[in-house]
């Protein structure tokens, strides 16, 4: 397998949001292990080419030292290798792959059908007998297509749904179309597209039919639970973007989770903000990455806003979000994780323990204790176990969102708890 350069991925929710949530949906994120076109984030444990432990079983990466890539190629883990024969995809190929021979003779790597690995958005490999076509709606074709090139054209022609085919055809339709579709096994959708080696574009008769608000700019988001990405997904976001997105689901608050992050330089930025004040509530950007886990936060409506400059090419992000109906819910996975100390602006460690006696409603969150890490005090108008409010949890020390109008101190943002 030569050695390609990954892929960018990246996506955002739909600018027309679909009214059902198919199994790959925009708003079904917890359907799918891979938030990557090409499943180079796959760290499942399908360990045979087929699923349910159907096909050919996978060797051991760190016993595949005579092929290009194993365990040892690997030392950071950063492609998923390891003591293990899990399908993984470590040099941007079109799908995860693992390899089933010693030797390089013959047929000695394969591709892994997934079926928990499409990113969301993607709907699935379709029959496309061509009367009538599969998709209904206007049609083309292109030497560079990809899969970004047939959503633009489809979204710009009002349709909710595009189709790629044999690696250069692109397919528009409607949700109508797909309840009278007919399924086809994910591996028929296996060519790639002319516009990307890193992109596969259906098939011979098969379309591989996805959401068209998969790479959009701007949207506004109300269903429960969904997943944004990063502007033109599948490709690379392009420079000077300006996106925005507003993420409100009935609820007391949000919960965001990264998936996937990566931008070029600190002048590409994503922020976070209160949508009916602006007030800015987090910003990232390639220097400054997003912290590992749920992040919560006390806002009913959230406005996203991505900006890249005049140089920007990058992978982007990919976040998955979920309205919580009360800042408690959850409480028991908040429980385990409220002594968990996370490292703090100012070099010390905090950590929030929950006294569940204690509520202060007002504030509408738990009140958390600050408890002293390191030799110095806090810089605290209070005593040592000044109380505050807390409001996201985690064992990787996930920041506690800060409340308009409550004063904090440089410290308790870093702190965890309940």
């Amino acid at each position: 397998m030569g050695t390609r350069a990954l892929p960018g991925l990246l996506l955002f929710l739909p600018l027309l949001q679909p009214r059902r949530a198919w199994a790959g949906s925009l708003n079904s994120p917890g359907l799918s292990e891979c938030f990557q076109v090409n499943g180079a984030d796959y760290r499942g444990q399908q360990n045979h080419t087929g699923p349910r432990g159907t096909g050919r079983p996978c060797l051991f990466w760190d016993q595949t030292q005579q092929h290009s890539y194993s365990s040892a190629s690997d030392p950071q883990g950063r492609w998923g290798l390891g003591a293990h024969n899990f399908c993984r995809n470590p040099d941007g190929d079109v799908q995860p792959w693992c390899y089933v021979a010693e030797t390089e003779e013959g047929i000695y790597w394969r591709y892994c059908d997934i079926p928990t690995c499409h990113m969301p958005g993607y709907l699935g490999c379709f029959v496309d007998s061509g009367t009538p076509p599969a998709l209904s709606g206007p049609s083309g074709t292109s030497t560079k297509l990809t899969v970004q090139v047939c959503l633009r054209f489809c979204r710009m022609k009002g349709y909710q749904l595009a189709g790629v085919e044999a690696g250069y055809a692109c397919f528009c339709g409607s949700e109508s179309d797909l309840a009278r579709g007919r399924g086809a096994p994910a591996t028929d959708c296996d060519q790639i597209c002319f516009g990307h080696p890193g992109q596969l574009c259906g098939g011979d008769g098969r379309l591989g039919i996805y959401e068209v608000s998969v790479g959009s700019c701007q949207g506004n988001w109300t269903a429960p639970q969904g997943v944004i990405y990063s502007p033109d997904f599948p490709d690379e976001y392009g420079p000077d973007r300006n996106c925005s997105w507003v993420v409100g689901p009935s609820g007391a608050a949000l919960e965001l989770t990264f998936r996937l992050f990566e931008l070029a330089d600190p002048r590409d930025r994503l922020e976070l903000r209160d949508a009916p004040s602006g007030s800015l509530l987090r910003a990232f950007d390639g220097t400054r990455p997003p912290p590992p886990g749920p992040l919560r936060l006390r806002v009913a409506a959230l406005l996203l806003t991505f900006r890249s400059d005049a140089r920007g090419h990058a992978q982007g992000f990919a976040l998955t979000y979920r309205g919580l109906q009360n800042v408690f819910e959850d409480r028991e996975h908040t429980k385990e994780s409220a002594q968990t100390p996370a490292e703090t602006s100012g070099g010390a460690n905090a950590s929030c323990s929950p006294r569940p006696v204690i509520l202060q409603a007002a504030v509408g969150g738990t009140v958390c204790w600050l408890q002293e890490k390191a030799h110095q005090h806090w810089d605290l108008p209070g005593a040592l176990g000044e109380a505050g409010p807390c409001g996201t949890t985690g064992p990787e020390g996930w920041l506690c969102p800060v409340l308009l109008e409550t004063p904090r101190l440089k410290v308790l943002p870093w702190a965890t708890g309940p």
